[in-house]
């Protein structure tokens, strides 16, 4: 009986040639898994291909709902953004990609996983270490690290070799990643940093904002313990509130990021994201935050923000580390409870008003009316303190001229 090889499977160019080639090399029963993160339409026919490209089985497993509940949530509640633009969209979905992967190896009695990431991405990182974390017995095959195939053309002719006939194109094109929360965007002109983006070519989830209507549109988003609930007084699960503000952001332009990052193996890349509902969410949140968090733990989350947005796009997810932050980051949203109103204008959010039942803005005392709970001449006892270290340093240096 042969050996089971689970491959991560999406149904492209890429991770289809890697069938037969598995079956050439290595002879394995191959088991094909798409794991459906929210990339819609891009599942079509999935079956047939996989079949026709010589595989034994294909689970196609919805976990939309574990993605965003378990993965996209801690992510908001953080404020995780990576090198301050990145909203981590691939980087998210890769843990549960990988979990999902190793249960079907389990359950299959498969000896080995195998994906298609390639050799200079962060995904064969953010893979292999979800893996190991979570079955270290299991081999794991990197097809981009080992064939000798380098291109579209070269992936066409092996399939074509091994009598396998596919409807792919050996035309360019960008190299994307889609799921609920994103989509990104590379390759073609992007590849030059000093080239403008072709957003008329690019653009899949909306709008640039040249091109969004000249009319605002206001919204309405409801949270409770940092989680949002309901969309303009409609109670809906997180993943639906995604799904309705991509739509929403998308129209409006919002959400379009143009960044040169710094992938893990350490070289820099030039990509475009569209995260047009992911954008919004995260914005709310933080308007909502800044209302309830005191100044200090305020201060100490950004510092862990930036932390936990590093773990999650090195593919750390399955750390202590990783927990252990999450478990400070669930302390600070107990009371991040409230309504958050906005404007979307052509690619801008505006805000509109936020109001919380555990604000900790007091008009009293904000206000530039004297308040019962604020003395102004208190000002000036703790000036003179808090300024103490200033003024000895300044006398002793002034003694010293």
């Amino acid at each position: 009986m042969k050996e089971k090889v689970i491959l991560a499977y999406s149904g492209g160019l890429d991770t289809t040639v890697i069938i037969p080639w598995l079956k050439e090399n290595y002879d394995y029963d191959v088991v094909c898994v798409c794991i459906d993160v929210g990339q819609g339409n891009e599942l079509d026919g999935l079956e047939e291909r996989a079949k026709i490209s010589g595989a034994t089985k294909l689970y196609i497993e919805d976990v939309v709902d574990e993605f965003v509940n378990d993965f996209v949530m801690p992510c908001v509640k953080a404020n995780a953004v990576y090198e301050n633009k990145y909203l981590l969209g691939t980087a998210m979905a890769r843990p549960v990609i990988a979990k999902k992967l190793v249960e079907i190896a389990r359950k299959e009695g498969a000896t080995a996983i195998c994906h298609g990431a390639t050799g200079k991405g962060n995904d064969q990182v953010r893979f292999e270490l979800g893996i190991k974390a979570l079955a270290p017995d299991l081999k794991i095959i990197a097809p981009w690290r080992i064939w000798d195939i380098k291109s579209r053309e070269e992936e066409i002719e092996y399939c074509e070799k091994h009598g396998i006939h596919l409807p792919f194109s050996a035309k360019n094109s960008y190299s994307r990643d889609r799921n609920l929360w994103h989509i990104s965007h590379e390759g073609l002109e992007l590849e030059d940093p000093a080239n403008a983006p072709n957003y008329d070519h690019l653009l899949v989830l909306g709008v640039s904002p040249e091109k969004a209507p000249d009319e605002g549109e206001t919204l309405h988003l409801t949270f409770e313990k940092g989680i949002p609930t309901a969309l303009n007084g409609q109670t809906m699960t997180p993943a639906k509130i995604i799904e309705q503000l991509n739509i929403l952001g998308g129209k409006h332009g919002i959400g379009i990021v143009d960044i040169v990052e710094n992938r893990v193996v350490g070289m820099k890349s030039r990509g475009i994201y569209e995260t047009p509902g992911g954008t919004i969410l995260m914005e709310a949140h933080t308007q909502l935050e800044e209302l309830i968090l005191d100044r200090a733990t305020l201060s100490a989350k950004k510092e862990i923000a930036n932390r936990f947005a590093d773990i999650v796009y090195e593919g750390k997810w399955f750390t202590p580390l990783r927990e252990a932050y999450q478990a400070f980051i669930e302390v600070t949203q107990e009371h991040v409870t409230g309504e958050v109103k906005l404007k979307l204008y052509k690619g801008n959010i505006i805000k509109q008003g936020t109001s919380s039942p555990y604000s900790l803005y007091n008009e009293s005392i904000a206000s530039f009316t004297t308040g019962d709970l604020y003395d102004h001449h208190d000002a000036e006892g703790f000036i003179n303190l808090f300024g103490l270290s200033l003024k000895v340093r300044a006398m002793k240096m002034a003694d010293l001229d």
